[in-house]
């Protein structure tokens, strides 16, 4: 683990206040003081240290009994797929057996282990890719898991042929919608919302191309996340600049200027109209309609 220097004595970036309190290095006073950060009870990591859901994770790993296993969004987002927010909850399944109470924080799962299912990590345990990949979509709202196994599948941490595989063979409560949501990922979205737009466009009976190159005289103009090119319609997520080779047609007046001129009708989706699915389909039934 990571250790930093703190007044000439070298400390682990994630600390137990008790273990630093007893050692003499901390008193009870400075726990509750600007030098550190408490991340869950009696774990403590020194001011100034930047926080990430990872810095969390690994908290968690250390504050929770022996056999607790971080996986699903934390395991992937420790793995490489920035599916959290530094302030989400770390996720973490544990035997049926393992006494451990709720805590905030921590959203907690109980279920049946194997041996296979987890490895060490840190100074706790993390799920192995598949058993990751399952708690990804076990329990979850259907276009929330198809938009974080869409990350994960990009960022390369799942073997689909084993996923698959895996899926077919268990009985668990939810594995007809796990099912599903492996089925509709396609892992080349670009960023969650974009997934959730996609999944709720096909659960709608629309069949949109997505990444689609708008031309205009024979010129790219711009490459949009969805469209009907038969109706001259995209759709597009409203949530800000996009990198140097895909312009923001929300920022790009010019662009977008010409791309209506030549006659495509733009729907632009934001957060808030992601969040109410049936108005969104509406809006761009009608606009298919035009």
């Amino acid at each position: 683990m990571q250790r930093t220097q703190r007044g000439g004595i070298a400390h682990l970036e994630l600390f137990r206040g008790s273990e630093a309190v007893g050692a003499g290095f901390l008193t009870a006073a400075e726990l509750r003081g600007d030098r550190v950060v408490r991340l869950f009870r009696d774990v403590y990591t020194w001011a100034g240290i930047p926080l990430t859901h990872q810095l969390r994770a690994m908290a968690a790993a250390l504050a929770l009994p022996a056999g607790a296993v971080v996986t699903g969004r934390s395991a992937a987002t420790v793995r490489g797929a920035q599916i959290c927010w530094t302030d989400d909850p770390v996720h973490v399944v544990a035997p049926l057996e393992l006494r451990i109470g709720r805590r905030s924080g921590v959203l907690l799962r109980r279920t049946a282990l194997r041996p296979d299912d987890y490895a060490p990590w840190e100074q706790g345990l993390i799920a192995s890719p598949q058993r990751m990949a399952l708690d990804l979509l076990l329990g979850r709202p259907l276009v929330e898991s198809v938009a974080d196994l869409d990350q994960a599948l990009k960022a390369g941490l799942i073997d689909r042929d084993e996923l698959v595989a895996v899926l077919r063979a268990r009985r668990d409560n939810g594995i007809v919608v796990a099912r599903q949501a492996e089925r509709l990922a396609t892992g080349v979205a670009d960023s969650i919302p974009e997934s959730q737009l996609r999944v709720h466009l096909v659960l709608a009976g629309l069949d949109p191309v997505a990444q689609h190159w708008i031309e205009v005289d024979g010129e790219q103009v711009a490459q949009v996340d969805f469209a009907f090119p038969a109706r001259k319609v995209a759709v597009e997520y409203d949530g800000g600049w996009r990198n140097n080779e895909m312009w923001a047609l929300n920022h790009d007046r010019v662009r977008l200027n010409r791309i209506q001129a030549a006659g495509w009708d733009v729907v632009f989706v934001t957060a808030a109209l992601l969040r109410q699915p049936r108005k969104l389909i509406a809006e761009i039934r009608g606009a298919l309609a035009r």
